[in-house]
């Protein structure tokens, strides 16, 4: 209990001169950010996912076997619109690989842009969400993920992807004590779980006892928060801004 209680410290407030420094806690920010925008895809723009592509595959083959409720083009879309964010994404990763902060900082300032113009949308739309506003959502959300998916997955720390789940929660159980395993890294994967269904209730609240748009406006608030600490707490030379530290 003490290791696991250690884990979650360590990556909810690690040292800077730690391996990874402040990554740990900001991509759990992340995590908790793709609860917040797949709450308001799945429940407002019509049983789609914009950050979990695993999900949305499955929600495509509902569709397209013409299960009601499920639209192939939001499907095609949100998955098409999530390849091209990632793959902006790899070029800001490669362009950035030698300095894991600028790396983050600016695809989190991407997604500042996205969210700010996802919000606008939203509030414009009014409820229920007219077409042309749905697909608009669908498309900016997608991009802004999987410009964080591509992020994260270049960052590379480990147990923290922001929207995969499935290997964290594998990893819970297989590598347990109760298995004879070393329980390594449970707290940090309890943490990312934790963070992901909290953005998830936190955005359901508010999609059905308030605003549909407020998981955005707090997506949008979280992201600058990770940019702009991203940028305040980089020093050149500390060892987790360098790629492979």
């Amino acid at each position: 209990m003490n290791a696991f209680l250690n884990e979650i410290r360590q990556t909810l407030v690690p040292g800077r001169d730690g391996e990874h420094g402040p990554l740990p806690p900001l991509l759990i920010a992340m995590t908790l950010v793709t609860g917040l925008v797949d709450a308001f895809s799945y429940l407002v723009l019509g049983h789609v996912f914009v950050a979990n592509m695993t999900g949305n595959v499955v929600l495509l083959g509902f569709a397209l076997i013409g299960a009601p409720g499920f639209s192939v083009a939001a499907s095609v879309l949100a998955i098409a619109s999530f390849g091209l964010g990632a793959l902006g994404g790899g070029i800001v990763g490669s362009r950035l690989d030698h300095r894991r902060d600028w790396l983050l900082s600016s695809a989190a300032t991407i997604q500042v842009v996205l969210f700010t113009a996802s919000v606008v949308f939203a509030a414009s739309s009014g409820s229920p969400v007219g077409t042309g506003y749905r697909y608009s959502l669908i498309a900016v959300l997608a991009i802004s993920m999987g410009i964080q998916n591509a992020a994260a997955r270049k960052l590379a720390v480990p147990d923290l992807t922001t929207t995969v789940l499935t290997l964290t929660i594998t990893g819970i159980a297989a590598d347990s004590v109760i298995v004879g395993g070393t329980g390594s890294k449970s707290g940090r994967r309890v943490i990312s779980a934790a963070a992901m269904l909290a953005g998830a209730v936190v955005g359901a609240t508010f999609i059905v006892h308030s605003r549909i748009y407020y998981p955005l406006v707090i997506a949008l608030v979280v992201m600058a928060l990770v940019a702009a600490t991203t940028r305040i707490l980089a020093t050149p030379g500390a060892p987790w801004v360098r790629a492979g530290s």
